[in-house]
């Protein structure tokens, strides 16, 4: 489990030392939007309201699978800023396990500005990304400690 952490601060660092490359805010909004623009896009299909993340301003949805005990997550959205959002958590937490996702405490978000720099509606949205991805693994990881 330690090596699965290990893993995720690695992805974080790795954002961290991205983000530290651009001198001030306008930049890293320009990236965060190029980062949108890579985001693989979400099946059609699976763009259902169950899937849309409550207490985003933008419409996100938000797919997760458990694949050889790690979860995938897919995702996309209605606005260019915000699929770059999704696309760094999915870049930190997708292809992770879920135990490692429960706990992870994603403190890159705070070491790049992302929330101070947000307006308060999209800071919102992100607390409402991170809070679903954590369910998604913690449901999964409920599945895998309790298989039927």
């Amino acid at each position: 489990m330690v090596g699965t952490v290990g893993n995720i601060e690695r992805k974080e660092q790795e954002i961290i030392d991205e983000f530290s490359l651009f001198d001030d805010w306008m930049d890293k909004y320009e990236h965060i939007i190029s980062l949108g623009k890579e985001l693989p896009l979400i099946e059609e299909g699976l763009k259902t309201e169950d899937l849309l993340i409550k207490g985003c301003q933008s419409r996100v949805w938000l797919h997760a699978k458990l694949e050889n005990g790690k979860v995938i997550f897919t995702a996309d959205s209605d606005a260019i800023i915000t699929k770059g959002i999704i696309n760094l958590l999915i870049s930190v937490l997708s292809n992770e396990e879920p135990d490692a996702i429960v706990n992870a405490d994603l403190s890159f978000i705070d070491q790049i500005g992302l929330k101070e720099h947000l307006s308060p509606t999209r800071s919102n949205g992100l607390v409402s990304m991170v809070k679903q991805m954590k369910l998604y693994a913690l449901a999964f990881k409920t599945q895998l400690n309790n298989p039927s």
